[in-house]
């Protein structure tokens, strides 16, 4: 098995992205699978052409996204993707489409095809606090998780997708009071629970995840 997994470089004034320094120290391989990685930039529609180019190229079996959301506690492992940009910030090129469609014509939403709730349950197994997230939000990420569902979905059949969620690193919350962060140690040892999760299971787990609200 062969699985590309995808960082974001920096963006929003921060000098560096969790998720890209986390996915570059991923191990090459993971529980038998080759772990292929790639920095994707934080850009509307060019971080998807990225994605394509590599999916052509290296022919992936799954492909795993991973993006910061600043705020956050825990690693969110995301259910759906929504098919709306509505950015509350320019992108890195200056982008800020509102009220737009990822793709014209498409689904109002995809649902991932990885197993949330098993990868979860194994990021949780580490001690490491995860849960499912509902909301990819309306930025680059959520454009990311509905564009490469609706890519594999159209174009690449048997393909799976998924993204994950992560906190801000510990020196990016020096200037920014009560806002949570991880190591990067522990980042990277749920990266590679979740990737672990997926590589075992085929049919995701029965397992409590909803939320209230």
């Amino acid at each position: 098995m062969k699985i590309l997994v995808t960082g974001f470089d920096a963006f929003g004034g921060e000098r560096i992205n969790p998720a890209l320094e986390t996915v570059k120290r991923l191990p090459d391989y993971i529980a038998g699978a080759e772990i292929v990685k790639l920095e994707v930039p934080t850009v509307c529609h060019k971080c998807l052409q990225v994605i394509e180019e590599a999916i052509r190229q290296l022919d992936p079996d799954v492909v795993l996204s991973v993006g910061q959301a600043g705020g956050r506690a825990e690693i969110s492992v995301e259910r759906v993707g929504i098919n709306v940009d509505d950015y509350r910030i320019p992108d890195n090129e200056g982008n800020q489409p509102i009220d737009e469609p990822v793709v014209l014509g498409g689904p109002a939403a995809y649902f991932v095809t990885v197993p949330v709730k098993a990868m979860v349950q194994k990021i949780r197994e580490r001690n490491i606090p995860a849960s499912i997230s509902n909301s990819a939000g309306t930025f680059v990420c959520n454009h990311v998780t509905y564009g490469v569902c609706h890519m594999l979905a159209t174009k690449y059949p048997g393909k799976r997708s998924g993204f994950l969620h992560i906190p801000y690193l510990p020196e990016q919350v020096l200037d920014k009071r009560n806002q949570p962060s991880m190591s990067q140690e522990m980042m990277v040892h749920a990266m590679e629970a979740a990737i672990e999760a997926v590589i075992e299971t085929k049919a995701d787990i029965k397992a409590i995840g909803g939320m209230l609200h």
